[in-house]
């Protein structure tokens, strides 16, 4: 019984760790912002494979949070990744002329729905 519960907390402080990462990359004539807010991603997955990108020829610095900041232009609520059953929220700051592309790739590719 006391095993039970120790599992159990060791399971849901996983979860209590970071449920988003902001992630920014740098490349040349590029600077992109965007935060991942988990939503039914396993944590571990998210934090090793979901905010880790690899994206060539750019920098790419990841900082877990536990919410996503504030300041963007837009959000897509429940964007489902491709090929698994897991959703995310994904937010996005800078250039806010950027949501007429981000919104229909939200919408179409993700399965999400657009939020200014």
């Amino acid at each position: 019984m006391r095993l039970s519960l120790v599992l159990l907390l060791l399971v849901l402080g996983d979860w209590a760790l970071a449920d988003a990462c902001v992630v920014h990359s740098q490349g040349k004539e590029l600077d992109v912002k965007v935060c991942q807010q988990n939503r039914s991603i396993p944590p571990n997955m998210f934090r090793s494979g979901f905010c880790q990108p690899r994206l060539k020829g750019q920098k790419v610095e990841v900082t877990f949070v536990e919410q996503c900041p504030v300041g963007f232009f837009g959000t897509c609520r429940n964007a489902r990744i491709n090929g698994t059953p897991y959703q995310q929220d994904i937010y996005y700051y800078g250039v806010a002329s950027d949501a007429r592309f981000l919104k229909p790739a939200c919408e179409r590719q993700s399965r999400g729905t657009w939020f200014d």
